[in-house]
Formats: structure tokens, sequence, C-alpha cells
């Protein structure tokens, strides 16, 4: 198939620091074109890839810093996508909703994740015009705000199965890597630790907006032994910081949509303890991949309990449910079927989802 991925342009393909979804769409695309698929990619110039790349921007938006406002040149990402539709048999779009009105009457194949959370009330009138387009879920949980859209399938985010170095030796500290902000409860995660004393290591990049928070509420509690802010670190960083660890905290107060670093802290052994919102308790497999606690008390006792676990068989699970090759053979399932829909009678979104259930597994398969 000859597919076109449209990723972000805050982050290049695959990001320097932090970034998970241009870090998914890199993932992605090796594996398309590793088995004998025909992709473009467009993205920020500063990508690397093995994809034929359009850069519709010199570097990425969030590290240039000449760039006060991103949304004129994903505007132009848009329209030098469609300047080539008629070179692919689908786009794959990774940028939410802002391509509906220009594709939607367009004689072109899409398909898009959506990455973000949607239960924003801004967000239902405008997924309510646009409720016929065909999109993808990455998560079950991140669908329940708005369950009447013609979602084709939930795929779950995958790694390739060398990214990240499984450590057999679990470590001495608890992690946090991610972003400061009051979703991903940064704040709780210095409560649990404080709590088992056991060393807490916060690799976390700040935005702009949330310094303010940073400054208020975080650095306070980062007075003290027993907790380092690290700070934000790169993906060659992970397999050391993560592996290195005992357990990873995300204790998110927000319905995470899925939690990239969930499964990377898996591929090196290291079990998870997460609150039960968003895709955590989909992701999190209790008593093999790390445990489910509901507040800060059950979570330091589930840092006592992390060592009857086994991080050879949170590997395993990881291999058997997040690689990048399961992942990419989701989507081309979801593309041969959307190509077939194209070129035969239309289906009502009633129709597609029966089909849906009737082609389609649910997964992961637990070990």
């Amino acid at each position: 198939m000859r597919i076109a991925q449209v990723a972000p342009l805050y982050e290049s393909v695959p990001p320097k620091l932090y970034g998970g979804t241009e870090r998914v769409v890199s993932y992605l695309t090796d594996e398309l074109i590793r088995q004998g698929h025909e992709v473009t990619l467009f993205a920020s110039g500063d990508s690397l890839t093995e994809a034929r790349l359009v850069p519709v921007c010199k570097q990425s938006l969030r590290l240039a810093s000449g760039c006060i406002d991103p949304l004129p040149h994903h505007v132009l990402l848009i329209e030098r996508v469609l300047d080539e539709k008629e070179n692919f048999d689908l786009i794959h779009f990774h940028i939410d909703y802002l391509h509906f009105p220009r594709t939607q009457s367009e004689n072109v194949a899409t398909l898009t994740t959506l990455h973000g959370r949607l239960d924003i009330p801004d967000l239902a009138p405008l997924y309510q015009r646009f409720r016929d387009v065909p999109v993808v879920s990455i998560s079950d949980s991140q669908r329940a705000p708005l369950p009447w859209l013609n979602w084709q399938r939930t795929v779950y985010h995958g790694l390739p199965a060398k990214s990240l170095k499984f450590q057999p030796a679990a470590g001495k500290y608890l992690a946090f890597l991610g972003r400061v902000s009051p979703e991903k409860g940064v704040d709780h995660a210095i409560a649990i630790a404080r709590r088992t004393g056991v060393e807490l290591k916060i690799a976390a990049k700040i935005d702009r907006v949330d310094q303010a928070y940073f400054d208020a509420v975080i650095k306070p509690l980062l007075d003290g032994p027993g907790v380092e802010f690290v700070g934000e670190i790169s993906h060659s960083e992970k397999s050391e910081f993560l592996g290195g660890a005992l357990a990873l905290l995300t204790p998110v107060q927000w319905p995470e949509p899925f939690g990239l670093v969930m499964i990377e802290a898996m591929a090196c052994g290291t079990p998870v303890i997460g609150f039960p919102r968003g895709s955590v308790p989909e992701l999190v497999e209790s008593g093999v991949s790390g445990f489910i606690a509901r507040n800060v008390k059950e979570a330091a006792e589930m840092v006592r309990a992390v060592p009857a676990l086994s991080r050879r068989r949170c590997r395993d699970y990881f291999e058997r449910c997040f690689s990048a090759a399961r992942m990419c053979d989701d989507y081309v399932q979801v593309y041969k079927r959307l190509l077939e829909l194209k070129e035969g009678p239309a289906l009502s979104t009633s129709d597609q989802v029966v089909s849906e259930t009737q082609l389609v597994p649910r997964y992961p398969t637990r070990l």
C-alpha cells in the first residue's frame, strides 16, 4: 500500500526529548516500511525516518525559538498532504481534528488516530459535526465521552522490541517519567515515595504553561532527602532510567488516553504502579506488569509488594501485547478494511461497528 503518515509538528519524528505521539508515528512508519509498504511521512524537517520525508517546517515547533503560533504551520501541513493525495492509497492523520473540514469532501481514504483526551465539553459539537470520519482510539477508555463516533478499532501503541533494554535485576529507586502538570500526579508520586522511604527520581519536562504550577506546588516538595528532580531526558537515556528502577509510578489524575511511559517501563521489565484512571487498568495487568492502587496509601503498600513480581514476566507481557509489529498489523487491518469500503458500497456507521466486531478480536491477550 501507498500510505501517508501525517505527524504533528510540535516535535520531530522521533522526538529529540519528550513526545509521545511523534514517537508512535516513528515506530509505526518504520514498521510499515519493514513490512514492505511505501510510506511518505509529513513532519518537521529535523525528523529522521526511512520513509520519504516531506518537511513542512524546518524544525520541530516546540524547540524552534521563532515559533509563536503553531496553528498556521499545521494548516499548511494539511494543504501539503492534500496536494499529493493522488499519490496515496490512504492518508493516516495524527493531528486530531484539524484536517476534518478539508478532508471530509475529498475523494481519498483517510484514517485518524485520536491521541488526546475526549472528555472536554468543547469537543462534542465538533465531533458531532464530523461524526462519520473514520477514527481509531488508543484505549477503550478514551472512547467513553464520545461512543457514537465512527470508531474503527482500538489500537494500543507499540514499541520495537529492541528499542529499550530488558534489565532483569530490580533497582532500588522509584521512577516518574513524563511531564510536570497537575493531571500527571507528580505530587502524588512524591507522597508515595515519602510514605515508603524509597528514593524517587523524577525525569520530567516542564512546559511553559506548567511553570507556575511547578514553582508553586512541586518545587517546595523537592526539599529534603529522598527526591531527585532529574529533568527532561532523551529516549537513549530511558533504558537506564526505567530499567534501573524498582517500579514506575503513574498516579494520574486525569483520563489518561494511553501513557506510553507505562509500556516503556514494561519493556525494561520494570513494573508499573498506577491509579485506576483512563487507560491505566487496560495496560497494567495487576500481579504481572504491576499493580493498580486507588490512593497513595494503597500505592505505598504495592511498592512493598513489587519484589514478588517477575521482571521477566513483565517483559514477556510487553512483548506479547505492546510490540510495534502488533501495532502495525492492527493498523494494516484497518487500512485494508477502509480501502475495501471505499471501493465497495457504502455502509452505515452501525454496519461498520458490526463488521468491526466480526473481524477484530479483543486484546491485549493477557498472560
